[in-house]
């Protein structure tokens, strides 16, 4: 089973492309800052994590969500690998989008 549930804060504003395909699709890009359950010296240590959705929950995020804004997203890690410059093989790790919510109260504005 490949499930995740986040719960964090956008670091910037949502990226959103569309594919240039006959028919084109949405891909939307943003990251979680997700707080770590433990602090170092008095503070609070976050993970920095990215996440994809695409069609409907792609164009949803880019009209709703903005930087700084609470959401919690449930979907799946996925793992993919590339060969940069050097040959060297690198991995990137994301989590792709199968539900998002809001997670503010709705007197809290950004």
């Amino acid at each position: 089973m490949n499930k995740i549930i986040l719960l964090g804060r956008l670091t910037k504003d949502v990226e959103l492309k569309y594919s240039t395909t006959e028919e084109p699709v949405a891909r939307a890009r943003y990251t979680l800052a997700v707080n770590r359950p433990y602090k170092r010296e008095g503070e609070q240590e976050a993970d920095f994590i990215n996440i994809v959705t695409f069609g409907k929950l792609a164009e949803f995020a880019n009209k709703y969500f903005k930087k700084g804004q609470q959401v919690c997203i449930v979907g799946r890690l996925q793992v993919s690998q590339f060969e940069d410059d050097n040959n060297k093989r690198q991995y990137y790790t994301e989590v792709i989008v199968e539900e998002q919510h809001f997670a503010d109260s709705k007197k809290e504005t950004y």
